[in-house]
This record gives structure tokens, sequence and C-alpha cells, in this order.
């Protein structure tokens, strides 16, 4: 491409990652190469197989994978995943400095800095890394205004209704 842009998909509703997933395929649909990596997910979720089936065109590397959601990690189990993160960065680096994709989506690495394990400015430093024509999404809920400054699109999810809040747990092929 040309001119890469930066997207943003936060707010606390549902859709901020199979938005960025649809760009995905429709990027790789168009002949594009497409690297996401997920922050923090650990639980199997269909967009790896999915992946998986589109070859090299679109791959999904998770990054500070853990088997527990990050609220209930202990302080050291934190601080393990911290030191892991901050070494498994160097893949996003990379992507960036050999221009390895079309387009780089970093899927829930709002809850990364939120977490406490990458802060904004880190962020902000990858952000400002990237090649002039490398299209980039950043997804996650509570987007800085950092981060919103320097974008070129930001979409805000919201929830009107959810039927979560019924108490339907997570279903395979639709949430995960």
């Amino acid at each position: 491409m040309e001119k890469g842009y930066l997207q943003i998909y936060t707010g606390s509703g549902k859709g901020k990652t199979t938005a960025a997933l649809g760009l995905g395929l429709r990027a790789v649909g168009s002949g594009l190469k497409v690297i996401m990596f997920q922050f923090l997910k650990g639980v199997h979720s269909g967009e790896l197989d999915s992946a998986s089936l589109l070859g090299d065109n679109f791959k999904i590397i998770r990054l500070a994978e853990s088997g527990k959601f990050f609220g209930a990690l202990n302080d050291a189990e934190k601080k393990e995943l911290r030191a892991k993160l901050r070494q498994e960065l160097d893949q996003v680096r990379e992507v960036m400095e050999q221009e390895l994709c079309d387009l780089l989506i970093l899927d829930e690495i709002m809850a990364a800095f939120h977490g406490g394990l990458l802060s904004v400015e880190e962020v902000c430093l990858l952000v400002d890394a990237r090649p002039p024509g490398m299209e980039m999404v950043l997804t996650g809920r509570s987007a800085p205004q950092e981060l919103i400054d320097r974008a070129d699109l930001v979409t805000e999810m919201s929830c009107v209704k959810h039927y979560m809040d019924r108490g339907v747990v997570a279903r395979r092929g639709i949430e995960k």
C-alpha cells in the first residue's frame, strides 16, 4: 500500500476483534498479507482455525498468553507475564522493521496497557514506528487519548443490549 492508516476499534461493546478479523479477511481477499497479534488471549477460538485455512496470508500470533483471565492472576503471575511480553514484543517490532505484512492488527493491546503490562508510551512508540505503507489496527476497551490523537479512524462499539447480561456464556463459533 502506498499509505497505511491507523485504525482503532474501542468501546465497551462486542465486535472489536470481529471487526478487525473482518478487515483482515477482506485484505487477504485483495491479495494483502495480514498478521494479527492477540494480547492476553489464552482460550482457543475459531479465528485461529479460520486463519490457518488462509495459509501464510493471515497469521495469528498470541502474546502474553495465559490460561487465566488477567484479573485472576496474582502479582507474581502478572510480573512473570509482563516479563514474557517484553520479550515477545520484539516479534511485533520485527514485523514492522522487515515490513512482513500489509495489515498489522494488535488485538486487545489496550488490555495489555490497562493491565500494566505495557505503558501507553510504549504503544505510542510502536504506532509511531510503523512503516508508511502498513495499515495498523488497534483493538480494546478505553483507548487513551494519546492513541486516538494519532489515529486516522476510531470506531467506538457501544453495548445497547447483550444476551450475556442474561447469563448466556461465550458460545463456540460466535464469541470464541
